[in-house]
């Protein structure tokens, strides 16, 4: 759905997807995103990291804020942590401004209530997937103002994966998405764990 439109939005192309609600590292070290960051910085602006693919610049991305600038080097340098806040869509490319932007839509997502057994689902299999991977089941408290962006945010998925979330604008679309998302990867840390549990008995089923 189309939503909210920005001209001159700071654009930074990156190898990476960014999600809304996730937490990334940045390190700050070309001219042009000195000056772009430095400008987010002074008018506690956004920016958008858009997926740089093998085969080019994605049309979608996430917006981000600076959430904090974690050092400064003599030379404007910077490595900093900022947080996704929602999808931009690349609607222009613009050339006047001393670092990328463009004119972008900020989509609007359709107007539906959550499915509540999706949303359960979804949360199952994230509580599941969490204490596999950190021996540590998130608590009810946790989970519940987690929604599917929230919950993927701290997985780490490939960048096709968060890419095809953050192209759906349907908030039950996402929750059915990571829900098999969340099972896949779970399923593949069985099969590591089946691995290392055979390499260790060198190839023997052991009992007792």
């Amino acid at each position: 759905m189309p939503g909210a439109l920005a001209s001159g939005f700071p654009l930074f192309p990156l190898p990476m997807v960014v999600l809304p609600a996730e937490l990334v590292p940045l390190h700050i070290f070309e001219e042009r995103y000195k000056t772009m960051i430095g400008e987010c910085l002074a008018g506690d602006s956004e920016f958008g990291i858009i997926w740089l693919a093998d085969d080019g610049l994605n049309e979608i991305g996430c917006a981000c804020r600076i959430e904090r600038v974690l050092e400064r080097f003599e030379d404007g340098r910077m490595n900093l942590l900022a947080r996704g806040t929602r999808p931009v869509r690349i609607i222009e490319r613009q050339r006047d401004l001393a670092y990328p932007a463009g004119v972008v839509e900020f989509p609007a997502d359709v107007h539906e209530a959550p499915q509540p057994e999706l949303l359960t689902s979804a949360r199952a299999a994230y509580a599941a997937l969490v204490q596999k991977a950190t021996d540590r089941a998130p608590s009810e408290a946790e989970l519940a103002p987690m929604g599917a962006y929230a919950m993927a945010a701290t997985v780490d998925f490939g960048p096709a994966a968060k890419q095809g979330l953050l192209e759906l604008r349907s908030e039950n679309a996402r929750l059915a998405l990571v829900t098999r998302l969340f099972r896949a990867a779970l399923k593949r840390l069985d099969l590591v764990d089946r691995a290392q549990a055979r390499a260790r008995s060198n190839g023997k089923v052991r009992f007792g």
